[in-house]
């Protein structure tokens, strides 16, 4: 009975672990399961490291101290994650509730073994990480179910202040075009935007519970998603005047499975909205553009030089319609397309061309996103660690080669793009051999996540780190003045 109870303790405590990475997975079912399989895949130790757990733990059933050496093994896998974390778990009362339901569940487990095959203590271990998976799908409808008071409470203020709301999605951009669209805004109207990345119903419900007061004349709402239904479910509750789709991406297709379903779920912003403003260099949106035009007003937007669109920034120029402007963009400012789209969201609300070009001059960056900065050793600092993409870290490197110009060196400090599922491997291939396709170029490769994709770069001009200071530590002090060090990408550290 004493080691039924000492491997329950010993398991309890290796719940912490996965406590700290479900609330970094933002509480998604099933994302254990997929870290677990990340840890698996990139490094080999750590499969034979859980393998060995597993044959202990069974073990217990005929050598019953098994399931004490099986749990002790438990609680320091995977080896290469941190226990603890940079980032430690934060006792929120969500994480409290899980760790309650958590708790119930292994005490029943650990009563059933217990009282009926005591001999069994070594699946506790073993059932860990299901156990912790069953939690958060029990959870899961429940945190919805008591969010919506919250959004109740939302939906009654946005009807009392009567802002005119601006949505804007993506598979990515959004967070960037949110923040330069409120700021053309600004120069004519009252406006609040969403903080931060708060893209979902609860963090727009707080956005709009704390800091929507009377008078404002816009709310700009940040809409994410990661799968069909929740953004028709957000329009309910912030029903979008204008609505804007930034792009159709790669990003989260671990999750959405096909481009097509992403394009789907995206485009769940636009029904209840008079005026669409859309991406047209992406096919998709370039094809829903063209069907809207009888039943809406659209707003086509594009980067590429020549196309006609209402829209488009390119070249250091704006050009809306027959219209051109010249533009200078501050260099923390990151992808064209998101400031085009800005432009035609300040259009769709009004906002005079003379105020958009005036303003256009002094947009603020969006930390992380193609953020250039100078080093007082005079090399650039392009910092595109955000949700990395494969077309956002195609332009954040194509920023870095304009940056270096013909004589600097471009270190790309990355490790590699993720939930790009069946994909991932070609993309981070791709990527790597862009950003080694010189002799001015260098690749420093971080952790293991994306290592052997990565691999596919030039050797010569390829490095290997564990770590992400490692390799700034290589790229800095190797770098000279007018180099250029880029940032793409940055996972949490329960990433291998």
């Amino acid at each position: 009975m004493w080691i039924v109870l000492v491997t329950s303790a010993l398991t309890l405590l290796s719940y912490y672990r996965w406590l700290r990475v479900a609330q970094r997975e933002h509480y998604e079912p099933t994302r254990l399961f997929a870290i677990e399989w990340i840890w698996v895949k990139a490094r080999p130790v750590e499969a034979i490291l859980l393998g060995a757990v597993i044959v202990v733990c069974l073990a217990a059933f005929v050598l019953p101290y098994g399931a004490l050496v099986g749990a002790l093994l438990f609680v320091g896998w995977p080896v290469g994650m941190s226990f603890t974390g940079a980032k430690r778990l934060v006792w929120t009362d969500r994480v409290k509730r899980l760790a309650g339901v958590l708790l119930v569940l292994h005490v029943i487990v650990t009563l059933l073994i217990a009282l009926i095959v005591p001999a069994a203590a070594g699946l506790l271990p073993i059932l860990a990480v299901p156990l912790a998976e069953a939690a958060l799908a029990i959870m899961w409808p429940v945190e919805r179910a008591m969010a919506k008071k919250w959004q109740v409470q939302a939906a009654a203020t946005i009807k009392r202040v009567n802002p005119k709301i601006v949505a804007i999605t993506g598979s990515y951009g959004k967070t960037s075009t949110k923040n330069y669209a409120t700021h053309l805004m600004q120069g004519r109207w009252s406006t609040l935007a969403s903080p931060a990345s708060f893209n979902n119903a609860m963090g727009l419900s707080r956005a709009v519970n704390d800091r929507l007061q009377p008078g404002t004349d816009i709310f700009v709402a940040e809409m994410g998603t990661y799968g069909p239904g929740e953004i028709a479910e957000l329009t309910e509750i912030f029903p979008p005047e204008v609505a804007a789709i930034t792009t159709i991406g790669e990003a989260h297709l671990e999750r959405m499975k096909s481009r097509a379903t992403i394009v789907t779920a995206k485009s769940e912003i636009l029904p209840k909205a008079s005026t669409v403003v859309l991406n047209i260099d992406v096919p998709e949106l370039a094809l829903i553009a063209e069907n809207l035009r009888a039943s809406k007003r659209v707003i086509a937007c594009s980067a590429v030089p020549g196309t006609p669109a209402e829209v488009v920034v390119a070249d250091g120029q704006l050009r809306l319609g027959e219209e051109t402007y010249a533009i200078e963009l501050p260099d923390e400012v990151g992808h064209p397309i998101n400031v085009a789209i800005a432009v035609g969201l300040a259009l769709a609300v009004d906002v005079p061309v003379e105020t958009i070009t005036q303003r256009l001059g002094s947009i603020p960056g969006t930390p992380h996103r193609a953020e250039a900065n100078k080093t007082p050793g005079g090399v650039w600092v392009v910092d595109d660690t955000f949700n990395s993409n494969p077309t956002g870290a195609a332009a954040a490197l194509a920023k870095a080669k304009r940056l270096a110009g013909e004589s600097g060196t471009v270190w790309t400090i990355t490790p590699g793009m993720v939930e790009l599922g069946n994909e991932q491997a070609a993309r981070n291939m791709e990527f790597a051999q862009a950003a080694t396709a010189s002799d001015k170029m260098q690749l420093c490769i971080v952790g293991r996540t994306n290592r052997k994709a990565l691999r596919a770069g030039e050797t010569a001009r390829t490095h290997e780190f564990d770590s992400r200071k490692a390799a700034a530590d290589h790229a800095l002090t190797a770098a000279k003045e007018g180099d250029v060090v880029l940032y793409e990408n940055d996972l949490p550290d329960h990433y291998a």
